[in-house]
């Protein structure tokens, strides 16, 4: 179904793109083709350039930066003490 209509879109376009410039002469084609693939070209060198220049400007929201509170790190060491799955290296031998 997709595909039939993006056949049915293609061909409707060609069509009306040879009805139009069908009728310029080889010579105005050639000019034409020129004049849009300047403009094109033009138009995505300023669009590129454009985009990379605006790269770092401030024109959202900056972003905040919060310092870590000592609590934080407080809490994740009482975290670490009370954890029932920790790992302790304890190692009794059987000595007498």
């Amino acid at each position: 179904m997709t595909r039939k209509l993006i056949d049915k879109i293609t061909d409707w376009w060609e069509d009306s793109l040879r009805s139009l410039f069908g009728r310029l002469t080889p010579n105005r084609r050639v000019i034409l083709i020129v004049i849009m693939l300047i403009t094109f070209s033009v138009l995505s060198v300023f669009i590129s350039f454009s985009s990379v220049y605006n790269l770092g400007k401030d024109r959202g929201e900056k972003m905040q930066m919060e310092h870590i509170s000592r609590l934080q790190f407080e809490l994740k060491k009482l975290r670490l003490k009370t954890d029932s799955l920790k790992l302790q290296k304890i190692f009794q031998y059987d000595r007498d």
